[in-house]
């Protein structure tokens, strides 16, 4: 359904009555539109705290791109940002600044006490108001369960909450900042999920913190036009909506893909997969079979799949008081079981190729409950806790994730009451509803062959809700 009140306000009369009114004015998203698109474009600035060991990776991959790279110098809690590399030139932040940047970079992995974080102060101050619309904050830190003294925790776990309050400050101009916490040597295993933050693709996810783990399979150089070539993906309930985003992405990315939905939604099933050249099944998933006929199925056409995607789901709502128990038992089913007996099946059956991605849909719903939905969010959040516990067992470079989505405009939001409608659009530091395609390129970003230290995350596509943490 079309978001008539960010249009309006986008227009001159519109700003005008919003700004008038005290309204929020959302800024329209800049989206991935087309194949051979940078990742970044632009003024890049890139800052390092003292003993970062990040930022000779980030400038090697800033590098790569057509960003113009500027390194910030000016202050002694900065100065190891000049080891961004010999393609990045040097910016006073003591000096007028007069360009807007595309995107700023921070390596605060050397950060080892609560003083040190002044590092951030020195380099966003000057900056953040030089930030474009549109724009990037991406900040690397380290896990702080990793470190071994309280003060580096302390330190650390403070870029949490000042990533997510700088996402609040700049979500007015739709930009976003978000934070990646790499394991002790996976620093330069940050590209894929570098590039990802830094581009349209993540146009909907802000406030967020990926971990990234230090692999035994090395990063994956991979066509960034087609990055999921040669892989084969299974899509379940892709006849509409997210799931029909995501196997669009995911054939645009490479992959070819298995559709699968209920019987009943098989015409609409069967034009998704025709059009993206793939396969459609038609399989209640709940079924008792379900999991041996989606082996058998992948067996016979394909001999093995290298991405599952759990995206079937379904809301039975009522309050707990009058809910029947079909109600309940659906919603586990659907949303909670069948994941947990299909991914069964293909591992037991060792189906699931080597470095292969298994992401699952669960919702913000899990994370901070909602009226009328215990069910739903009971099963939504025990996908959370599968993919946690899951992430430890999981072997030969197989690696599982979760995307919570936030309010995504679908036929499901477009039948809610208006004003539910518009409370879900507006709060969220964004101001506006995501899209299916961007649950589908956070996803694709999860199934990139070099994301192979992201293991056991759990992102939110919500524009920042003020809903949950």
């Amino acid at each position: 359904m079309s978001d008539l009140y960010l249009r309006f306000v986008n227009t001159p009369v519109g700003k005008s009555a919003a700004q008038s009114l005290g309204l929020p004015a959302p800024v329209p998203l800049n989206r991935w539109k087309r194949a051979d698109q940078p990742f970044v474009e632009g003024d890049v600035l890139v800052g390092a705290a003292q003993g970062g060991k990040a930022i000779a990776t980030i400038g090697s991959i800033l590098g790569a791109s057509p960003a113009e790279v500027f390194h910030a110098s000016g202050a002694d809690t900065i100065a190891d940002s000049a080891k961004a590399g010999n393609k990045a030139t040097a910016l006073d932040l003591n000096s007028d600044i007069d360009r807007k940047f595309a995107a700023l970079v921070f390596d605060a992995t050397g950060l080892s006490g609560p003083a040190e974080l002044r590092a951030l102060y020195d380099f966003f101050h000057p900056t953040i108001r030089s930030l474009a619309r549109n724009g990037r904050v991406v900040i690397i830190g380290q896990d702080p369960s990793n470190s071994k003294k309280p003060a580096q925790a302390a330190a650390q776990r403070a870029l949490e909450g000042f990533t997510r309050s700088i996402g609040k400050e700049i979500g007015k101009k739709g930009a976003t900042a978000n934070l990646l916490l790499a394991a002790p040597g996976a620093e330069k295993q940050i590209e894929s999920s570098l590039r990802f933050f830094l581009s349209p693709r993540s146009a909907y996810v802000s406030g967020q913190v990926a971990h990234i783990a230090k692999s035994s399979q090395p990063p994956v150089a991979t066509n960034p036009v087609a990055p999921l070539a040669g892989k084969v993906a299974l899509v379940t309930g892709a006849s509409r909506g997210i799931g029909e985003s995501i196997a669009e992405t995911l054939a645009r990315d490479g992959a070819t893909v298995i559709g699968l939905d209920i019987p009943p939604a098989m015409d609409d099933l069967q034009k998704v997969t025709d059009r993206i050249k793939g396969k459609a099944l038609a399989c209640d998933i709940t079924d008792s079979q379900a999991p041996k006929l989606i082996a058998d199925f992948v067996s016979e056409h394909f001999d093995g799949i290298d991405l599952v995607i759990h995206n079937a789901g379904i809301t039975r709502d009522k309050t707990l008081g009058n809910m029947p128990e079909h109600f309940w038992d659906m919603a586990i089913a659907v949303n909670l079981t069948a994941e947990e007996l299909i991914d069964e099946e293909l591992l037991s059956r060792e189906l699931l190729r080597e470095n292969g991605r298994i992401v699952c849909v669960s919702s913000i719903s899990g994370i901070a409950g909602n009226f009328g939905q215990t069910n739903y969010s009971c099963a939504k959040s025990g996908v959370i806790g599968y993919v946690e516990a899951m992430a430890k067992q999981l072997k030969n470079g197989i690696t599982i994730n979760a995307v919570a989505p936030g309010f995504i405009e679908t036929q499901m939001t477009a039948a809610m009451p208006l004003t539910i409608r518009e409370a879900g659009r507006r709060m969220n530091s964004l101001s506006q509803g995501g899209q299916p395609v961007d649950v589908a390129e956070t996803i694709g970003w999860y199934c990139n062959p070099a994301s192979v230290g992201v293991n056991g995350n759990v992102v939110r596509v919500c524009g920042q809700s003020l809903i949950g943490k």
